[in-house]
Order: structure tokens, then C-alpha cells, then sequence
């Protein structure tokens, strides 16, 4: 780790002192917001190729978005999401999955580590119930096809709890907040889109 701070000092930063200075002097003001998973293979600066200040990232288990429950619980994605919006109005919130998601798999099968053990997966992962208790593959698909399949639904609907905050909803009946859905191949780096109309994923042409 120090070593690759070493190389970031001489490296990065060097290369872009002036813009971190801007920062910490100005504040962020990035216009986009992800909220992706906390899988260490899956980072949206890395895949997007972002710099400093570019976009504000919200990293959590399965990439998942509770419903809009201000109860008196300690809610940190809600909150992220509140920050976002309300604080740095951003205009594009990005729900960004990925293939090979543990969490996902973990969903496929509840009775393994580590949703049957610990104090606090098994029940964020039950953010997933409705949707798993629903999806049905018929025995046709393989284990591979299933955890696709839903990874891709787990998307939709985060995206369906992300619209349950009021101050989203208002916004993006106001044209001035967008929301996207993305699924990125860890194995092909292929990224595929959500079409919001069709509710089908999509690879754009880049």
C-alpha cells in the first residue's frame, strides 16, 4: 500500500497537483453519482476512468438501494444517496452491477456463508427477498445464467427503491435528475446499459 502511495505522489498527483488544489480549496461539485458494489474487482473510477472530483461514488454489498424509510435507524446508503441530491445536486445517479457479484450469489443460495453467519449481510441481503422469492428459472438455466439474470433484476429494482425517495422522484419529473442502470463483465470488461423504456440491458456503442 505505501508503495502504491509512493507512485500515486510521483505519479498522478504530480500530474495533477493544480486540480487537487482546486478541490480542497472549492469543494467537489461532481454532477454524477454511483452506486455500486464494494466488490474490489468492480471500482467505477477505474472502469470509467475517472479523475479527482469527477464523480461521487457510494460503494455497498450487491450494489443494492433500500426503499425510503426514514425511520430511526443509522441508514448510511440512504444518507449517501440524501448528500447526493439534496447537498451536491447531482443530476445522474448511476446503479452500476456487475458479473460474479458474491453478494448475488449469496442471495442464490441463503443457506451458505456468509448470509447464514454474522451480524448484519444476511439481513441487508434480504433487501433481495422479493425479487429472488419471484425470479424463476424453470431448472433451465445454469448457475451462471441464474446469478446473471439476477443481477441484472437486482438492478431494476434498486432502481424502483431509488425512485421511492421523494426528492428523487421530484427531480426526475422535473427533467433536472436522471437515473441509469449499468451491469459491467468483470471476465470481458463489457459494459451493458439499461434502456429504461424496455427495462432491457443493452452494451452501447463506444
Amino acid at each position: 500500500m505505501l508503495n502504491g502511495y509512493k507512485e500515486f505522489m510521483g505519479g498522478r498527483y504530480a500530474n495533477e497537483r493544480a486540480r487537487y488544489h482546486e478541490l480542497a480549496i472549492e469543494g467537489q461539485t461532481p454532477t454524477t453519482m454511483i452506486i455500486a458494489c464494494c466488490d474490489s474487482r468492480a471500482a467505477p473510477e477505474t472502469i470509467f476512468n475517472c479523475g479527482p472530483g469527477e464523480v461521487f461514488v457510494l460503494r455497498n454489498v450487491a450494489n443494492l438501494v433500500p426503499p425510503f424509510e426514514p425511520d430511526g435507524g443509522q441508514h448510511g446508503t440512504s444518507a449517501g444517496i440524501e448528500f447526493a441530491v439534496n447537498g451536491l445536486g447531482v443530476q445522474n445517479i448511476v446503479v452500476m452491477g456487475h458479473g460474479r457479484c458474491g453478494g448475488i450469489k449469496a442471495a442464490l443460495s441463503p443457506e451458505a456463508p456468509p448470509l447464514a453467519q454474522g451480524d448484519f449481510i444476511g439481513k441487508w441481503m434480504g433487501l433481495l427477498d422479493p425479487v429472488a422469492q419471484q425470479f424463476t428459472d424453470n431448472g433451465l438455466m445454469t448457475s451462471g445464467e441464474r446469478q446473471t439474470s439476477l443481477e441484472r433484476i437486482s438492478i431494476r429494482n434498486s432502481i424502483k427503491n431509488l425512485r421511492t425517495f421523494p426528492y428523487v422522484a421530484k427531480l426526475e419529473a422535473e427533467g433536472k435528475l436522471a437515473v441509469h442502470g449499468a451491469w459491467f463483465d468483470i471476465k470481458t470488461g463489457e459494459l451493458w446499459v439499461l434502456d429504461d423504456a424496455t427495462g432491457e440491458f443493452d452494451r452501447p456503442d463506444v
